[in-house]
C-alpha cells in the first residue's frame, strides 16, 4: 500500500464466509482492523457466535452493536423465523430492505468514532442472490451520501464485489484462511451446525448453502489444484 493509502479499517463482519474472507483480506492490507458485527434480530444467532469465535482465533477485538429497527420495520424471512424461506419471483423473501444501507451507516459512524480510514464490506454483485443493496452502484451511492453527511470521505472497500463464489473461496485460500472459512464460518439460513460438509456446516438445501456449495465445487474443480495451500497467520501482512 502507498503512504497515502488508508492504514486502518472497520470491517462489517457477520461470521459468514464472505465477511470472514474480507476480514482476512483487511488484516493483510491494514495496520489496524476493527471488526464490527450487527445484531439486527436475524433468524438465528449462530453467525454472531461464529464471529466471536473467529475474532478470538485471530486475536482481534470484536465490537457488537444491536439494531432493533431493522426487524421492526420488515416482514422478511431472515428476521422472522416463523416464515418459510422462499426464492420468490423477483427476489427471495430473505431480502431485508435497507439492511446494507443501515450496516454501512453504522460502520461509517464507528469508523468516524475510532478514527478508522475506511470501511470494508462483503457485498458482491456477481453472486448477489437478487439483493439490490449488494450492487456496486448502491455502494458508491452510499459512499457519496456518507461523505456528504459526515463531511469526511470514508472509502467503502468491497474486495469481493466482482468475484464469483468460487473466486471468493480461492481468495480465502490465497490469504491462508481456507480451513478457517470452511470450519468456523456460517451462512446457512437455518442455523444448522451439526451437519458438516466439505464446504462447511449447514443444512445443505437453503439458498445460502446451495450458493456456498456450488462455489466450493467450482473452486475445487477450477482453482484449488492450481492454488498453493497455506496456513493463516495474522502476521501475513504486506
Amino acid at each position: 500500500m502507498s503512504k497515502t493509502s488508508p492504514t486502518s479499517a472497520v470491517v462489517l463482519f457477520s461470521g459468514g464466509q464472505d465477511s470472514t474472507t474480507c476480514l482476512l483480506w483487511a488484516v493483510r492490507e491494514f495496520e489496524k482492523v476493527f471488526p464490527l458485527v450487527v445484531d439486527y434480530g436475524q433468524r438465528h444467532a449462530v453467525e454472531i457466535e461464529c464471529a466471536r469465535d473467529i475474532c478470538q482465533n485471530l486475536g482481534l477485538q470484536l465490537t457488537e452493536v444491536k439494531s432493533d429497527e431493522i426487524r421492526t420495520f420488515s416482514d422478511d424471512a431472515l428476521t422472522h423465523p416463523e416464515k418459510v424461506i422462499e426464492k420468490g419471483d423477483e427476489r427471495p423473501n430473505t431480502f431485508v430492505p435497507g439492511r446494507n444501507l443501515s450496516f454501512l451507516l453504522t460502520a461509517a459512524r464507528f469508523a468516524y468514532f475510532v478514527g478508522a480510514d475506511a470501511v470494508v464490506a462483503g457485498m458482491c454483485q456477481t453472486d448477489y442472490s437478487g439483493y439490490p443493496d449488494c450492487r456496486e452502484e448502491f455502494v458508491r451511492a452510499a459512499e457519496t451520501a456518507i461523505h456528504l453527511a459526515f463531511d469526511r470521505r470514508i472509502p467503502i472497500l468491497t474486495p469481493l464485489m466482482f468475484l464469483t463464489k468460487a473466486q471468493t473461496w480461492q481468495l480465502a485460500d490465497e490469504l491462508g484462511g481456507l480451513e478457517l472459512v470452511v470450519n468456523r464460518t456460517h451462512t446457512c439460513y437455518h442455523g444448522v451446525r451439526d451437519a458438516a460438509h466439505d464446504w462447511g456446516y449447514g443444512c445443505g438445501h437453503c439458498p445460502a448453502c446451495e450458493l456456498r456449495k456450488k462455489g466450493w465445487n467450482e473452486y475445487v474443480c477450477d482453482y484449488r489444484s492450481k492454488a498453493p495451500q497455506k496456513t493463516y497467520s495474522p502476521t501475513n501482512k504486506r
